[in-house]
């Protein structure tokens, strides 16, 4: 129960976030299931790729260029999905910080 309660709040992270950040558009209501399962392979898979090869500029901006990665890897989302749009890089950026908060937030409010 605990992977499923994790992917539905992350689901609803996306949603939220989505509707925060005016560059980011979501349309239907299987569009956030299909965007954090997608997000969830990106992370686990692409991610610690990306972070090992930009390890030296990554210590050089003290861990703030995992922003430009975690971005890097939403705007491939946003293309992957008809239904998940990005407008460009900056938004990117703030809905990867966003959604970062939204989820920390439901993740304490459910105690998932």
């Amino acid at each position: 129960m605990s992977m499923l309660g994790l992917w539905l709040v992350l689901s609803g992270a996306i949603l939220v976030a989505a509707y925060i950040t005016p560059g980011v558009r979501i349309r239907g209501f299987t569009t956030p299931l299909i965007v954090s399962f997608l997000l969830a392979v990106l992370n686990l898979i692409l991610k610690p790729v990306l972070i090992i090869l930009t390890l030296p500029i990554n210590i050089l901006t003290l861990g703030l260029f995992t922003l430009v990665i975690n971005a890097f890897i939403i705007l491939i989302i946003g293309k992957m999905v008809d239904s998940f749009k990005v407008d460009g890089f900056f938004w990117a950026v703030l809905y990867g910080i966003v959604l970062t908060i939204v989820t920390s937030f439901l993740r304490h409010l459910f105690e998932v």
